[in-house]
């Protein structure tokens, strides 16, 4: 594989990517790329485990779609000078290094974070992947539980263990990526191995046993039933907020079964009628958010702050299963409810040993919540991009 991942980025005004009209790219200077349409569809083609790969290396789906778009450009650069024989391995090792520069970067910012910083959450449909065949890798990679372990990683460590462990790549290319030699990237992907062996959950729970789970979370939390909740909630339970400083959340994380339990219930009691928890998946799994309706409306299957409704926070597809068509798309999807309802949580529950809730992570940093409501309450659709 030809290692020429290094162009310059600079001079690619008009070069068009993947889904922007390749067939026109051109340098700056207006000469077109050799073989550019055909470079852009294997791009294309490339993408979606590209985004995969960045998002799991850096916590982050939006800085993992710009570092994938970057790399656009320098395989258009690099192109032009001489062509690349396969586009899949260049992109790969591209994508990672880019990914790997921008961690470290990121890691100092996140130095200064105010509060606990949590990964952006993949909600919806957007964590399922197209090809079915990528299931398990998604799910694998991309887990919230998995990735706030990784937090705990070097961005060395991280980029190894991702890159050999879940992507496949060959331990030698692995070490042009970090800059380490083969036998280092080696100890790199072992170390990481046992911390994540050491910190992330290995019970597998039934995807009917876990809906059931987040069903009862949810109830409990609506009625303000406290036994109920730390019922489903693992002595040792950890609840983590992720605010950003833009509002309010807790700064440091909670812990114990008693004190998360009133925590989440003064949470919900402060919600109002305008809000509702909505059944739906965080990376894959079940999950919840809270959406809240415009001010002068009200969205249906409202959850007041105190009571519950089963059928409020029953999972999509059991919905679509009992309930009328009306006010659904025409694809039978559930309905995305009033213009103007905003995302204000989401919310991941991992499971322990003893099947409870052992991790509670709650992100309601605006930036990393997605703003395309319609798309997200729309559980049952099929992803459109393949991320």
């Amino acid at each position: 594989m030809r290692d020429d991942t290094d162009g310059t980025n600079g001079g690619a005004d008009g070069t068009a990517g993947p889904g922007g009209g390749a067939d026109g790219a051109e340098t700056g200077g207006g000469a077109a790329y050799p073989g550019a349409v055909e470079l852009a569809a294997a791009y294309a083609r490339a993408r979606p485990r590209l985004i995969r790969l960045a998002y799991a290396v850096l916590g982050s789906h939006a800085e993992a779609e710009d570092v994938v778009s970057d790399c656009w450009l320098r395989l258009a650069e690099a192109h032009a000078r001489e062509p690349v024989q396969d586009v899949d391995a260049w992109a790969t090792v591209a994508v990672a290094r880019r990914a790997v520069d921008t961690l470290r970067s990121a890691r100092v910012r996140r130095e200064t974070y105010v509060g606990p910083w949590l990964p952006e959450p993949l909600l919806g449909s957007a964590a399922a992947p197209a090809d079915p065949a990528d299931r398990v890798t998604l799910d694998e990679s991309v887990s919230f539980a998995l990735l706030v372990v990784l937090e705990t990683l070097s961005p060395a460590e991280r980029t190894a263990w991702v890159l050999h462990d879940l992507f496949g790549v060959e331990f030698t290319d692995v070490g042009r990526v970090v800059g380490r030699s083969t036998a280092a990237v080696r100890q790199l992907a072992a170390r990481a191995r046992k911390h994540i062996a050491d910190g992330a959950p290995r019970i597998v729970v039934d995807a009917h046993e876990h809906e059931a789970a987040v069903a009862a979370f949810a109830r409990a939390a609506g009625e303000g039933d406290l036994a109920a909740l730390t019922a489903v909630l693992d002595p040792q339970v950890t609840l983590t907020s992720d605010g950003g400083g833009l509002v309010t959340a807790a700064r440091k994380p909670v812990h114990g079964a008693d004190r998360v339990g009133r925590f989440l219930l003064g949470t919900a009691s402060r919600m109002d009628a305008g809000q509702r928890l909505v059944a739906t998946t965080v990376n894959g799994a079940p999950g919840l958010v809270v959406l809240a309706a415009p001010p002068d409306s009200a969205p249906p299957h409202s959850v007041p702050s105190n009571a519950g409704s089963p059928d409020s926070v029953r999972p999509a597809v059991e919905r679509r299963a009992s309930e009328p068509a009306s006010g659904r798309g025409g694809d039978g999807t559930a309905a995305a409810g009033p213009p103007g309802q905003r995302l204000i949580a989401a919310i991941s529950l991992t499971f322990g040993d003893d099947h409870r809730i052992i991790r509670v992570d709650l992100v309601l940093t605006p930036d990393k919540l997605p703003t395309d409501v319609a798309a997200l309450t729309e559980e049952g659709a099929e992803p459109q991009d393949g991320r």
